[in-house]
């Protein structure tokens, strides 16, 4: 039946006959209620003949749906006259009756309750309403919350009861006196701890990425990664599960912001103090693959250190990018302490001095003249560097071709393949030289296969120096014409392009090199001139001499 419905009559007083309606009934007291009318915001409620009162929607509402219908009794709280209706609600019935449970419970002695629940409602420049989890409501005043009204609805919170209103069924309570008891008694027992000095059993609460929070008792204090090993900054969760026991020593206090510093490795003893007198730098030692990193790996000794096996001290091998490469984690090796620094707790090995050097192994298998194959590994200015085996050989760039100013640069390229000859082994300084052009034949070769010493030939001038002249031949190949060898020519009676004829001297294979000669070139054709000149001549000295007689 809906407001509408009811016929009041012409002289009918409603005001005074809901007063007469509730003349004997108190305010707060609960009456059993006919649902007679439901809409989208408001329940109307008969409490008594006839007379209706309102309820908003969210009274009946649970989790989005209407638990009620038109039809069923609700029990309903009067609270005195709102206008002309009656002032109810159904809601306060059922905190009247978490009220009477609570107070069940707790009685007179309810100074020392916790509770816990979230902050549902906000009272402007009053306080916060707080719903536990038995739909139990109490309030906290704004004075006694220690919180900003802005982000607060929905938090969860702790708070101490100070005040039950039983005329008002209500709770009061103070997280205020919660945090202040709480800080007293992490005060008190902290300020006992510190005084102790002696190392405490915690329970791992929290692990995270930069810590673990350990419980002492109801106080938290916070192991940072750093004092976790004395192996370094750690991830505490590759050491501990939450829920473990750990011995831990107080490092520090911060009254201000209720900050306690701890440490694991404060109440361990420290290992490399054990360590100090047992090993030196030199001394091999068997240690467990522990850690991988980008510039190496980290080797556990077995007593909470971990030494440093630099990616340049895992292998002889330059090429090496990845220790992963060639080791696994967990796997043991045999290593040399190469730098042990006790106060800096800082600790070097290195794997490859325990190996055979590949230098050393190289010059055992190979001497100089040996031909072997490698490949380009790096290309420089000078020339490339070439992996022959474990070991990079130079390959110069005079060494790489027979071209003239041919550079390595132009000729290769990262990765090739290239066939070299061994020309030099620099054991002291353990450097290897590399020719490719002495293992192909010299353009100066190739001209001594087809000219002789003695031979005449024909070039162009190339180029003038202070020295001679240098003669372009075949096959690219030049000839050198000292000033000495010019014979009847002068320097400067020549110029680039000219044609000369001369005489080989010299061919020097190895070094791709040609003398030549003019004057020699004019005395060979003064002697083939004399010779002519002989074999074609009948008279002799004696023939001479006897016409000289006769006459």
């Amino acid at each position: 039946m809906g407001i509408e419905d009811i016929d009041l009559g012409e002289d009918f007083d409603f005001e005074q006959m809901l007063n007469e309606s509730f003349e004997n009934a108190e305010n707060n007291s609960v009456v059993d209620g006919v649902i007679v009318e439901i809409n989208s915001e408001r329940v109307l409620v008969d409490v008594g003949q006839k007379i209706e009162g309102q309820l908003n929607i969210s009274e009946i509402t649970i989790g989005g749906e209407v638990k009620y219908k038109v039809g069923d009794t609700i029990p309903v709280m009067l609270m005195g006259s709102r206008g002309e209706r009656p002032s109810i609600s159904h809601k306060k019935v059922l905190q009247k009756e978490k009220f009477d449970a609570f107070e069940k419970a707790h009685g007179e002695d309810f100074e020392d309750v916790t509770i816990e629940g979230k902050i549902v409602s906000v009272k402007q420049r009053g306080g916060f309403i707080i719903e536990d989890a038995d739909g139990c409501e109490y309030f906290m005043p704004m004075a006694q919350s220690y919180l900003k009204t802005i982000g607060a609805i929905g938090k969860t919170v702790k708070a101490k009861v100070i005040k039950v209103n039983k005329p008002q069924n209500s709770i009061i309570v103070s997280r205020k006196k919660l945090i202040e008891e709480s800080k007293a008694v992490k005060d008190n027992k902290v300020t006992e701890i510190l005084e102790n000095k002696e190392a405490v059993v915690g329970i791992i609460k929290k692990i995270t990425s930069y810590g673990m929070f350990v419980d002492l008792g109801g106080i938290d204090g916070l192991v940072n990664y750093n004092e976790i090993s004395y192996k370094g900054p750690v991830n505490p969760a590759n050491y501990y599960n939450e829920g473990d026991e750990v011995s831990v020593v107080v490092l520090s206090y911060d009254k201000t912001k209720q900050h306690l510093s701890l440490s694991i490795k404060a109440a361990l003893s420290n290992p490399w103090e054990e360590i100090k007198d047992e090993l030196e730098v030199g001394d091999t030692i068997t240690v467990t693959v522990s850690n991988f990193e980008s510039y190496g790996a980290f080797v556990d000794l077995g007593n909470d250190i971990e030494g440093l096996l630099h990616i340049s001290e895992i292998s002889w091998n330059k090429n090496l990018k990845n220790p992963k490469e060639l080791l696994t984690i967990g796997e043991e090796i045999n290593v040399e302490v190469i730098e042990l620094n006790i106060e800096q707790k800082r600790l070097r090995v290195s794997l490859k001095n325990l190996q055979e050097k590949p230098f050393t192994k190289f010059t055992n298998d190979h001497k100089v003249g040996d031909i072997i194959s490698g490949k380009i590994a790096t290309l420089t200015d000078f020339g490339a560097f070439v992996s022959i085996g474990d070991v990079d050989g130079l390959l110069h760039n005079e060494e790489a071709s027979w071209e003239p100013n041919a550079k390595c640069k132009a000729l290769f390229k990262k990765g090739d393949e290239v066939e070299v000859k061994i020309i030099k082994i620099d054991r002291e300084k353990e450097n290897i030289s590399l020719s490719i052009k002495e293992i192909a034949d010299s353009p100066a070769k190739k001209f001594q296969d087809a000219y002789k010493i003695g031979d005449i030939v024909k070039g162009t001038v190339k180029d003038a120096k202070d020295f001679g002249i240098f003669i372009k031949l075949e096959n690219n190949l030049d000839g050198l014409i000292r000033n000495e060898d010019f014979g009847p020519l002068k320097a400067d009676e020549v110029k680039n392009g000219d044609e000369i004829e001369a005489v080989v001297v010299n061919i020097d294979t190895k070094k791709n090199r040609v003398r030549l000669s003019v004057r020699r070139l004019e005395q060979q054709q003064e002697r083939e001139v004399l010779k002519s000149v002989n074999d074609d001549s009948s008279m002799t000295l004696g023939d001479i001499i006897k016409d000289q007689m006769k006459s």
